[in-house]
């Protein structure tokens, strides 16, 4: 695989490689800002703005620590995950992401180390499982719109609202709706999921998103920055946190917490078999959980918590989980039916089936 330098810009660089036999991140690299006495190599499926006043403020309290981040989409970065698991020996310090039914596949493998400290004790029992993988922010999946293209009367506030608006107006949303390829995402395909197991109205849905020509990409951010630019009016089922961060960078568009149900991840963290410098994650972990490292996360990054207030530009309850309609994806053993084989096979073609619309194209 092609290697490519991007360039070193105010101490950190960044490099596109090849890792794991073809498994494709994004390199960056933090610096410890008292001099390196030890590195965290983090390996993850966020994207980098989001972590990076994490990390920089991680290192306010470590300053002799580099930090390597490795930044892949899910799918990527499980099947690195699992082949580095398979070898006995990681090149990955730190696993992190929001494909948490991926990372309880890890924990059930034996590819995860036990850890317990008084931040993971703390952690509610939905939000780690034994003791190897923890819960670290609080992601609702949001409807997000486009204000200039999406007519206050057209804001779907339910998926009911939404399958009827392209029932109604067909011709103005076709090619106009935005969600995840399932096949490439394993966050969209987790949501996909539960949206199947939660709600009568998902099949009629992913017709209709067949029927309206939906785009569909691998990441939220893709999905985004369709909105942004006016090429799609309707982001489906997206990350709560990257649509916030994109309003308050001048994104022209709306959120919606549905008011159906409403779907909340829990990006997760774990520390891998296989490494020889555990301590260094375990600090690195203990600080996502922290205070701290929570208020930073909130401030700077991922804005949600469950019973913390909603941004004011966030249309919905005045917490996640008022209302009734809280619906959290629990971390532990159920997840691990998401990543059943047959039944992932049989799911995803269903979609593909679906998603060709009714001109089977």
């Amino acid at each position: 695989m092609l290697l490519r330098l991007l360039g070193a810009v105010l101490g950190c660089f960044d490099l596109l490689v090849g890792l794991q036999a073809g498994f494709a991140a994004e390199v960056t690299r933090f610096p410890a800002p008292g001099g390196e006495h030890s590195v965290i190599t983090i390996h993850a499926a966020t994207d980098l703005a989001a972590m990076k006043p994490l990390i920089q403020d991680f290192q306010v309290l470590m300053p002799t620590v580099s930090i390597e981040y490795n930044e892949y989409v899910t799918n990527d970065l499980f099947a690195a995950a699992q082949k580095a698991c398979a070898a006995g020996e990681s090149p990955m310090d730190v696993i992190l992401s929001s494909s948490v039914d991926q990372l309880v596949a890890l924990v059930n493998r034996g590819c995860a180390l036990t850890f317990r400290s008084p931040q993971t004790a703390q952690l509610p029992s939905w939000a780690k499982w034994r003791d190897e993988v923890f819960g670290f922010t609080i992601e609702p999946a949001v409807i997000v719109y486009n204000k200039a293209l999406v007519p206050p009367e057209d804001i779907p506030r339910t998926r009911g609202e939404l399958l009827d608006l392209l029932r109604a107006k067909p011709e103005r949303y076709d090619g106009k709706i935005g969600s995840y390829d399932i096949t490439q995402s394993g966050i969209g395909y987790l949501f996909a999921s539960y949206d199947a197991r939660t709600s009568s109205t998902y099949g009629r849905l992913l017709e209709a998103f067949g029927r309206a020509h939906a785009v569909t990409h691998c990441c939220t951010s893709d999905v985004l920055a369709d909105l942004a630019a006016g090429r799609i009016a309707l982001g489906y089922n997206l990350l709560g946190s990257y649509a916030y961060g994109a309003l308050k960078a001048g994104a022209p568009i709306g959120i919606v917490i549905p008011r159906d149900y409403n779907l909340v991840l829990i990006r997760a963290v774990l520390i891998p078999v296989g490494r020889h410098r555990p301590a260094a994650a375990q600090r690195f972990v203990d600080y996502l959980l922290s205070e701290r490292g929570q208020r930073v996360g909130r401030e700077a990054s991922f804005f949600f918590g469950a019973e913390t207030p909603l941004p004011p530009e966030v249309d919905g309850p005045m917490t996640l989980s008022m209302g009734g309609t809280f619906n959290p994806v629990t971390i532990g053993p159920e997840l691990l039916v998401v990543q059943d084989r047959a039944r992932r096979a049989r799911f995803l073609e269903e979609w593909r089936r679906s998603m060709r619309g009714a001109d089977g194209q």
